[in-house]
């Protein structure tokens, strides 16, 4: 629940929650499918989105090796599994859910997410995480004039914006590039990042002031997933580290909840 320090809505799914993915779901290693199921459930270790936990039958071209290493996660204890496709060993490759975790998992695998090449959900691939069922991701134009600052020098000023509105998240504001000043930014080629509703970056930029460099400030999607294809070709600015305004109001600085923080929450 939102606790009042956030204008947007919180996620509301507690740790530990399960649920069964009605999607096929794929992992490849090497170009080789290494499991291939339609029984996956949903595994929220974390209130932001779930994990996927494979049964370990649905395993195809490849094999999990217990590295007689036992844990204990936010939702139960499990046991480390290396996993072993063709010629190939990753080390801490998935977790095997043990007795104590939800029933419902126990003896299914929840991979590390950069342990596997390429995740599909039917035949789309899947960037980052899991999506969250729960969450919903809407790209709505909008006739509010959206000015952007960093210490009083104006770096945007636009009449309107597509607006993001993500379950979890602040407002994003996506402006068209004809109402940013480029002669303030330099672009930043080395940053890519991916969002499992948005998909992958096709570029940001940072600025330098006198204040000193404000790094990746600015991205773009210019070719976005379908559910939020307004936003093509448009650009948005970090609210946590501008001076944004709408219709001539000054917005609060979001601070949103990450892993990092929830992990320090939980063991406080």
């Amino acid at each position: 629940m939102n606790d009042g320090t956030a204008n947007y809505p919180a996620h509301l799914v507690p740790v530990g929650h399960v649920e069964p993915v009605p999607r096929r779901v794929r992992g490849q290693v090497g170009g080789r499918t290494v499991f291939d199921t339609q029984r996956a459930l949903y595994l929220w270790e974390w209130p932001a989105y779930p994990q996927y936990c494979v049964p370990v039958e649905d395993l195809t071209d490849a094999v999990l090796i217990d590295e007689e290493r036992a844990g204990r996660l936010s939702p139960g204890p499990a046991r480390r599994h290396s996993l072993r496709a063709g010629g190939e060993t990753r080390r801490g490759a998935a977790w095997v859910w043990a007795e104590g975790a939800p029933s419902a998992i126990v003896g299914t695998a929840r991979f590390q997410w950069e342990a596997i090449d390429a995740w599909y959900e039917e035949e789309e691939q899947v960037f980052v995480h899991p999506r969250n069922p729960y969450v919903r991701v809407d790209a709505v134009r909008s006739g509010r004039s959206v000015r952007v600052e960093v210490d009083g020098t104006v770096l945007a000023d636009a009449p309107g914006a597509v607006m993001v509105f993500e379950t979890g998240l602040p407002t994003r504001y996506y402006l068209e590039r004809t109402y940013v000043d480029w002669t303030l930014l330099r672009p930043a080629p080395q940053t890519v990042t991916e969002c499992p509703y948005k998909g992958r970056t096709s570029g940001y930029w940072s600025y330098v002031s006198e204040s000193g460099s404000h790094d990746d400030l600015v991205w773009a999607y210019d070719f976005p997933t379908v559910a939020v294809a307004p936003i093509a070709g448009r650009v948005a600015f970090y609210n946590e580290r501008v001076d944004l305004y709408v219709d001539g109001v000054l917005q609060p600085r979001p601070e949103p909840l990450t892993r990092a923080d929830w992990d320090k929450k939980q063991r406080a």
